[in-house]
């Protein structure tokens, strides 16, 4: 019988290795906006087809946005968000 995995373990192992710990950091943000787009679409009851049209872009563009394949530019994310009727805000902490 195998050892089961558990992801959390594993994890807190890798985020023990500092060149690991500041690249998963490093690529927060990116996930947060990943996050951000895809929460706020599915709230509004649209496709990636219908956002595209509405910001003026491909579903394809918005694919890639959404699995982090891309990194948008500003404008493309202040399109997204007016697509949207949401209000961008972006903030240092």
């Amino acid at each position: 019988m195998k050892k089961q995995i558990v992801f959390d373990d594993v994890f807190k192992k890798l985020m023990a290795d500092p060149k690991f710990r500041k690249e998963w950091e490093r690529s927060e943000p990116h996930y947060q906006l990943m996050s951000a787009i895809i929460g706020a679409r599915i709230e509004k009851k649209l496709t990636q087809q219908q956002l595209a049209k509405k910001a003026k872009t491909t579903q394809a563009v918005i694919s890639r946005i959404q699995n982090g394949t891309v990194s948008p530019t500003l404008d493309m994310v202040q399109r997204i968000a007016e697509a949207m009727d949401k209000k961008l805000e972006i903030r240092f902490t």
